[in-house]
Parts: C-alpha cells; sequence; structure tokens
C-alpha cells in the first residue's frame, strides 16, 4: 500500500523549488487555529518552525536542538512553539509521515513527529535509492494505536492529502526557502543552534 501511496505522492505533490520562493509574507508569522502548538498562549516568544518529517536537517535540529528548547523554554511558558509540516525530502515519507501525525488522535502529534523523525536513521540505512519505508513507518504507527489497516486508510486519504498539498504550496508562496525554517518573533532565524536560538529568544522580549 504505501509503495501505491508513494506514486501517488509522487504525481500529487508535484510543488515548486523552494529556491524560486517569493518575498516572505506576514502570514508566515501568524499563529492559526488550524496549527499544532506547544506551549503557553501567553508566552511572549512564538517560534515557528517549517520542517519536514523526511528532512535530514530537520531531524538532527529535532535531535539535537529541540529538547534543550523544549526544557528550557516552551516547558516553562517562555516560548509558544509551532510546526508547521512542509514535503520536503522523500516524498512518501513526508506526505505519510505526517498523515500518521494527524490521526494519531489529540495530544500524539508531536509525538509522532519526533518519532517519523528518529526513524530516518532507518529508512535511509541503505540509502536514498534504496529506501525501506513501509515496514517501519507500519510499526511506529502501531505504537501509537493505529493498525496497518488505519495507517494506510490515513495516509491515503485523499482529503488529508489535499489539506498538505495546499499547505506546502501556501509556505512556498509566502517565502519559505528551505526546512527547517524558524521564525521568532516573526524574525528568521539564519542558524538554528541553541545559542543562536538563546541571542533571539532574549532580544524578543
Amino acid at each position: 500500500m504505501i509503495r501505491r501511496i508513494a506514486a501517488v505522492a509522487l504525481a500529487a505533490f508535484l510543488f515548486a523549488p523552494l529556491a524560486q520562493a517569493a518575498d516572505l509574507s506576514p502570514a508566515l508569522v501568524k499563529v492559526t487555529p488550524t496549527d499544532h502548538v506547544l506551549g503557553s498562549a501567553k508566552a511572549p516568544v512564538t517560534i515557528i518552525e517549517y520542517g519536514s518529517v523526511a528532512c535530514p536537517a530537520c531531524a538532527s535540529f529535532n535531535e539535537t536542538v529541540f529538547p534543550q528548547l523544549k526544557v528550557k523554554y516552551i516547558d516553562t511558558g517562555k516560548v509558544r512553539y509551532v510546526f508547521r509540516p512542509m514535503l520536503t525530502g522523500v516524498p512518501v515519507i513526508a506526505v505519510a509521515g505526517t498523515r500518521m501525525a494527524e490521526c494519531a488522535g489529540a495530544g500524539k502529534y508531536f509525538d509522532v513527529v519526533d518519532a517519523v523523525m528518529r526513524g530516518q536513521k532507518d529508512y535511509y540505512a541503505w540509502g536514498e535509492s534504496n529506501i525501506i519505508a513501509q515496514p517501519i513507518l507500519v510499526k511506529i504507527a502501531a505504537g501509537f494505536g493505529l493498525s496497518e489497516t488505519a495507517f494506510n486508510a490515513c495516509a491515503g486519504d485523499a482529503a488529508g492529502l489535499a489539506r498538505l498539498q495546499q499547505a506546502h504550496k501556501a509556505a512556498i508562496e509566502s517565502g519559505i526557502r528551505s526546512t527547517p525554517s524558524l521564525f521568532v518573533n516573526g524574525k528568521e532565524m539564519e542558524r538554528h543552534d541553541l545559542d543562536s536560538l538563546d541571542a533571539a529568544i532574549k532580544a524578543a522580549k
């Protein structure tokens, strides 16, 4: 089933190269009711990340920087964090992994995103020309209470695919050029290490 979804994804998600993005838009930094959010709505600083579960650079940020950011700022009420999914990287992983996060149920979105990103070392173990995604994604889904049947239905849902396509297209049209792209109170970060985020958060207060 995942192989068929991959073919659908490759056909349906023919998005423009990120390098062709337009100037940055104010829409990039507004938090909306459909956003995936961690932290207090009263936090003085909002960080918005445009990322993909199939993006190696996003996975590196997720593993090496985000845990410290969460403990130091999000869990303490100093930062509200927003993750906006894009479809960079291998399409089948980006699409199926993101849809899994959306279908896993209340309170599980960020845990699924984390699990799918951490699974990249397994997907890509034999190189990008020999990606093994299906059994790994199915195993991750099972860990969050989704049967293989439920996962396949979720990943292949036409309405869900259309939403992802539209969100990805809107991000490109708004000015996103690469993933991850991070904004601290509307200011785009050039570097994504914790020291740079520390400085940006301090300056944004």
